[in-house]
């Protein structure tokens, strides 16, 4: 399948000049549980929450320059979402606010500490009548409070100044190279920690700041609602900065880990090694605020568009059926996911990946890919296209998979093949997986950078 699909070009232009006309508006909503719900993001047994160490949240940046359209990008305290619940999402935003999909990123920070989703990493869990209950309530609260945070940061659109810096911070780890046996192939990591600033055009004080890092949000894995490291960095910045918002956005963290990591709880020693790394996080951020942050000029042009990425065939239906008897939990219900589409001669298919890029004018492109992706893509895209104007973040729209590049691919393992199983896909990608991400991102850099 050689398509791809160029979906849409959407524009902001400032009215004269180079500087831009920036409007910025911000808000957030809290979307901690009230009851008991379900934990996403580790197979196995179903973890209930026992306490809220702290609230998560979904955040909001409306942007737009001159009298062009307003952009939105939520950030949510979330595993992922699913493509029913961006379709769900979207729909809302279009007929409360006027906002198209084109206009509006959707990323996650794959927070492994909140509720379980809608149908997002559906074969991860067993689930009872009343623990699936408690998952559909909660869908619905998390549907409003986008349609509602959405709401309230195009309401708050006001006269901005936007400025782009990176700091950085080293706790990320190739988690495929970290491991006994590993010690002499090091895999590569991508420490930078991209930050746009949103100040007030009187005050010069910051109202938003927006950062990203990748890594897997990871650091904890028991029983407690919270936000991860990236929780307790938006935390730790929002305490310096009375008044900010901060907002966090995962990047190609499909490959790393906070390490060193607790795996098996979230007691004390545990919370306090997530909240040193959200520490270090946000002390990069503040170096890059304390830093000379270039000012953005220009005009907001976005554009989105879409490719399939093809499957490999995968294990035969003989093969399915041999390893069923001994298999159990998740990777019984995945195999039987997989019989069930040979049974009904569903082919291995295609995955659909849309990309959406974001020009900031000349001195900052946002690409915001989708899925789990792993770091090549952003160390590409960065080499590409400039390591001190591009930001590339992953895990936006929906978790449809691991996006392996053509290395981790070939090396095979949970990234590159194994991992597609537990998202109900038969096979690993076609090699071509990453050209063909590749060049529908940079097709679309071409219509919007400057």
């Amino acid at each position: 399948m050689k398509r791809i699909i160029l979906l849409f070009l959407a524009g902001a232009f400032a009215c004269q000049g180079t500087r831009a006309d920036w409007q910025a508006g911000v808000a957030a909503m809290d979307i901690t549980p009230s009851s008991p719900v379900p934990l996403a993001g580790y197979g196995g047994k179903t973890r209930l929450p026992s306490r809220v160490e702290h609230r998560i949240w979904l955040k909001a940046l409306a942007v737009s320059t001159g009298s062009g359209k307003p952009h939105v990008l939520v950030t949510a305290d979330l595993v992922g979402l699913s493509p029913r619940m961006v379709e769900e999402i979207a729909a809302r935003a279009k007929k409360l606010h006027g906002i198209q999909r084109e206009q509006l990123i959707l990323n996650y920070s794959h927070n492994h500490s909140c509720p379980v989703t809608a149908d997002v990493l559906w074969l991860y869990y067993d689930l009872s009548k009343d623990e699936e209950k408690a998952r559909n309530e909660y869908t619905e609260k998390v549907y409003q409070a986008y349609a509602v945070v959405i709401g309230k940061a195009l309401a708050n659109l006001a006269p901005a100044k936007l400025s782009f810096g990176q700091g950085l911070a080293g706790f990320a780890v190739n988690r495929r190279r970290s491991r006994p046996g590993g010690r002499s192939l090091p895999g590569p990591v991508d420490h930078d920690v991209p930050v746009l600033a949103v100040r007030d055009i009187q005050t010069n004080t910051p109202r938003a700041i927006v950062f990203g890092y990748s890594c897997h949000t990871t650091a904890l894995s028991g029983s407690t609602i919270n936000g991860d490291y990236a929780g307790y960095a938006q935390i730790d910045l929002e305490k310096r900065h009375p008044g900010a918002l901060a907002l966090f956005v995962q990047n190609c963290g499909g490959d790393a880990n906070p390490l060193p990591r607790l795996m098996t709880n979230d007691g004390p020693q545990a919370l306090a090694l997530a909240a040193s790394y959200g520490k270090t996080l946000a002390e990069g951020v503040a170096q890059a605020l304390a830093g000379t942050m270039t000012e953005l000029e220009g005009s907001l042009q976005t554009a989105m568009g879409q490719t399939d990425l093809a499957l490999q065939a995968g294990k035969t239906a003989g093969q399915l059926r041999a390893e069923l008897p001994r298999s159990s939990g998740l990777a019984k219900r995945a195999t039987q996911h997989l019989l069930r589409q040979w049974e009904n001669g569903e082919p291995p298919g295609a995955v659909p990946y849309p990309v959406q890029v974001w020009s900031f004018g000349p001195k900052l492109t946002l690409f915001a890919l989708t899925g789990e992706t792993v770091v090549d893509y952003s160390l590409r895209l960065k080499r590409e296209h400039g390591f001190e104007t591009t930001w590339v973040a992953g895990y936006n729209n929906d978790l449809l998979s691991y996006v392996p590049s053509r290395r981790v691919l070939g090396e095979g393992g949970y990234e590159g093949t194994e991992g597609m199983l537990e998202y109900g896909h038969r096979g690993p990608y076609m090699p071509d997986v990453e050209e063909r991400i590749i060049r529908l991102a940079n097709q679309l850099a071409a219509r919007v950078k400057p």
